[in-house]
């Protein structure tokens, strides 16, 4: 008896040690996926413009595809290789990191000037003359997948250099594999409704019953092209504020201060005389000049990823 009354509570202490593990690894997954917040808020802006033009039936279906492969990026590819990368190759990831942020100002400095000068563009005519394609949902779905691995490389490598140093490899491998699965789960459940936004609204202002339900159904309507511009404008802004801070920390890592220590001196001089208000300030200030440098850097980075996509007849293509 005294020997079961043993092992039940080696078993208890055993599940005591398992539940904290659990506690510690979404703990951790959850504020590392938090650091990722520019490349997930683009993830939700873009993946909206690939259920374009389909019928409504077909909207989460293709979703649901896009969402797949996005866990495969994650899960099957992107872990095991950082996984090996932290144990191999660590000093890589700042490298690795800074390299993605540089393409996420691009992305963001390239939409800008897409906003700026729409008159012509080579995508838009490779876009156009795909419409007519039999194959355009599977078309879609693939594309939508390749740009979701890069901005999953993206997030998967920022999640894995906030974990916490000197850890076992399995908890780092479990935090980043829950803080995978957790992305992919917001992004494309808000995605989902997103995309159903509108039908409901439709909906509501077509088949309610009481005229306040038909007006919040209409509004809807109305306010979702509103919505979608707005989530571009965030998602655009969000890249070239995280690209530009991924930057800036990654030269501050490999030993070249000078850049962060300007923002930092500068915002904490901007925040001196804000009083209670002064870690909002010196926070605002530097994501400000941290958008600044993404800005500039991505402004750089446009003729020159052109010039390399034409050597290999990206332009004539209009592949992105």
């Amino acid at each position: 008896m005294s020997g079961l009354i043993a092992l039940l509570d080696d078993v208890a202490a055993i599940a005591k040690v398992a539940s904290a593990s659990v506690d510690d690894i979404v703990g951790q997954a959850v504020k590392a996926s938090s650091k990722a917040a520019g490349a997930v808020i683009d993830d939700a802006a873009v993946t909206p413009k690939y259920v374009h033009g389909f019928s409504a039936d077909r909207e989460i279906p293709i979703v649901w595809k896009i969402a797949k492969g996005s866990l495969f990026n994650k899960l099957v590819i992107l872990l095991p290789a950082a996984m090996l990368l932290s144990v191999f190759a660590p000093i890589l990831i700042y490298p690795l990191l800074m390299l993605g942020g540089g393409y996420l100002c691009f992305e963001g400095a390239e939409k800008i000037w897409h906003a700026l000068s729409p008159s012509h563009h080579p995508e838009q005519e490779a876009v156009a003359k795909m419409e007519n394609d039999a194959h355009l949902e599977e078309a879609k779905v693939k594309g939508a997948i390749k740009t979701d691995f890069i901005l999953s490389a993206e997030i998967m490598t920022i999640v894995l250099s906030s974990l916490p140093e000197g850890q076992p490899l399995w908890l780092q491998a479990a935090a980043l594999g829950v803080a995978g699965i957790l992305i992919t789960l917001a992004v494309y459940g808000a995605v989902g409704l997103i995309v159903k936004a509108d039908d409901l609204g439709l909906a509501m202002a077509a088949k309610g019953r009481l005229g306040l339900t038909r007006r919040l159904g209409l509004f809807i309507v109305k306010a979702m092209p509103v919505f979608m511009k707005l989530l571009i404008v965030i998602g655009t802004a969000a890249m070239i504020w995280v690209g530009g801070s991924i930057l800036i920390h990654g030269l501050h890592e490999l030993g070249w201060h000078l850049p962060y220590d300007m923002i930092h001196d500068v915002a904490v001089g901007v925040a001196a005389g804000a009083g209670e208000t002064a870690g909002a300030v010196e926070w605002i200030v530097t994501a400000g000049l941290d958008g600044v440098v993404g800005l500039v850097v991505g402004a750089i980075l446009i003729p020159i990823v052109k010039t390399v996509m034409g050597m290999f007849g990206g332009e004539k293509t209009g592949a992105h």
